[in-house]
C-alpha cells in the first residue's frame, strides 16, 4: 500500500514538475517572442509609478497580452525597483523583454517632447516637436526666433513638462562669440559664461542637454568634441599642405567654413587657398576682412566697404601674407576634413556664380570673365527687386 502511495506520489511529483518546466518555457517564450503592437507606441510612465500599474497600461495599449506575465517577467528578472519615469518608444511588434529593458535602462525618454534651440549665423531658433510613434517622424508644434518672437504657449507648456528633452544644435560657421550669446538666451540652461572659448574650438554639432544644465559643461563639451576631431583630423592629412600644425588647419577650415556651403565645393574651395599658398600668393578671401571688421561679435549686416578691404587688420588676408593669426569661425567636421585632403586642381580663384555655389578659375583673365557674369547677375537681381 506505502509503496503504490509512494509511487503514484512520485507519479503527481514527475507530472508537476514536467508541466512546471512546460510552464517555464511557455513563459519565457511570451517574454522573448514579438508582443502583439501592431502600431508603435508612446508609453508615458509617471514619476512614482510602479511595475503594476506600468504593465496595465501596456495590456490597455494593446502592447502586451498578459499585464500578469509582464509583472512577474520584471520581478524575475530584478528589474521591476529600476522602472524609469519618462517618455518611452515601444516600437511594433516589441517583445515584453524589450519593453522592460527601455523603461529600466537609462531613463533618459525616447519619445515625447523636445525642445531644440539651433544657434545659427545670423539668429537662435527655437523648435518645439512631439514625436510620431506611427511614422517614427517628430511633428513640429511651434518654430520661434529667441531673439525677436514671442513665446509661444506650446513651448511653455512643454517647458513645464518633466519628460521633455532638451538639445541645443550649433550651426557650421558660426563664431564662440555667438555660440555664448546663444547659450545666455536659452533659459533652460543655467550658469553665468566667465570667458569666450578661443575662436573654433567649439565643435557645430547637435548636443543632447538636461534642464538646469550649467552652460559652461555645456561648452567644455563642446571643446572635447572638437579637440578630438582635430587630434584624428590632423593625424589623417596629406602630405606636403603647407600648413605646418593643427592650429594652422584649423585657421584654413574656418575660412572654408565661411567661404562655401555647398558641400561638394569644400575640397575645390580647399585647394584654391592650399595653391596660393603654396605660390605665396595672398589669400584674399572676404570673410577674413569681416571678420576683422566685426571680431566674430555679430554679422556685418552689409556688403564690404572698399576702405575696409583695404584697412589692416591681422585678420585681413587682402593686406597680410598667409593665413590669419586665428580661425575666423567653428568649423565643422567636413570643413576640417577638406582643410587636409582638398582637392587636386590648379584653381587660384573663385566667384559666386549665382546658384549658390562658385564658379573656380585657374587663370586671372578666366576669373575675369567669371566676375563679369556674376555682376550681371547681380544687376539683375538688383533691377528685378530680388
Amino acid at each position: 500500500m506505502w509503496r503504490a502511495l509512494a509511487s503514484n506520489m512520485l507519479t503527481v511529483l514527475v507530472v508537476g514538475l514536467f508541466l512546471m518546466g512546460g510552464l517555464i518555457l511557455w513563459g519565457q517564450s511570451r517574454y522573448k517572442n514579438a508582443g502583439p503592437l501592431e502600431t508603435a507606441i508612446c508609453l508615458q510612465v509617471q514619476r512614482g509609478s510602479n511595475m503594476g500599474a506600468v504593465s496595465q497600461q501596456l495590456q490597455e495599449q494593446g502592447a502586451i497580452t498578459s499585464a500578469v506575465l509582464f509583472r512577474m517577467a520584471a520581478d524575475y528578472t530584478d528589474k521591476a525597483p529600476q522602472l524609469k519615469a519618462g517618455s518611452f518608444l515601444v516600437r511594433e511588434g516589441a517583445s515584453m523583454e524589450q519593453i522592460i529593458d527601455e523603461i529600466t535602462s537609462s531613463g533618459a525618454s525616447t519619445c515625447g517632447s523636445e525642445i531644440e534651440y539651433r544657434i545659427g549665423v545670423t539668429r537662435i531658433q527655437t523648435r518645439v516637436r512631439e514625436l510620431n510613434p506611427a511614422t517614427l517622424d517628430f511633428d513640429e508644434i511651434a518654430t520661434f526666433d529667441v531673439t525677436s518672437d514671442e513665446v509661444p504657449a506650446a513651448y511653455v507648456e512643454k517647458r513645464e513638462d518633466a519628460d521633455t528633452r532638451y538639445r541645443v544644435s550649433v550651426a557650421e560657421g558660426v563664431t564662440s562669440w555667438q555660440v555664448v550669446e546663444g547659450l545666455k538666451q536659452i533659459d533652460a540652461l543655467t550658469g553665468e559664461v566667465a570667458e569666450i572659448p578661443a575662436e573654433g574650438m567649439l565643435a557645430p554639432d547637435s548636443y543632447d542637454i538636461a534642464r538646469g544644465a550649467d552652460r559652461t559643461a555645456v561648452l567644455r563639451g563642446m571643446q572635447d568634441k572638437q579637440q578630438l576631431r582635430i587630434n584624428a583630423i590632423w593625424e589623417s592629412r596629406q602630405d606636403d599642405l603647407p600648413i605646418s600644425n593643427p592650429e594652422e588647419m584649423l585657421i584654413l577650415a574656418s575660412i572654408i567654413e565661411k567661404e562655401t556651403g555647398v558641400p561638394h565645393e569644400r575640397g575645390q574651395v580647399a585647394s584654391v587657398f592650399v595653391n596660393r599658398l603654396e605660390r605665396g600668393m595672398k589669400l584674399q578671401t572676404d570673410p577674413t576682412v569681416i571678420y576683422g571688421v566685426t571680431e566674430g561679435k555679430g554679422t556685418l549686416g552689409r556688403g564690404l566697404r572698399r576702405s575696409e578691404l583695404r584697412r589692416a587688420t591681422p585678420w585681413n588676408t587682402y593686406v597680410i601674407d598667409g593665413l590669419p593669426p586665428t580661425p575666423i569661425a567653428n568649423p565643422g567636421l567636413a570643413s576640417l576634413e577638406a582643410a587636409v585632403a582638398p582637392e587636386e586642381t590648379n584653381f587660384v580663384f573663385f566667384v559666386a556664380d549665382g546658384t549658390g555655389g562658385h564658379a573656380f578659375a585657374e587663370t586671372l583673365d578666366e576669373h575675369n570673365r567669371n566676375v563679369a557674369k556674376w555682376r550681371e547677375i547681380e544687376a539683375e537681381r538688383n533691377s528685378s527687386g530680388n
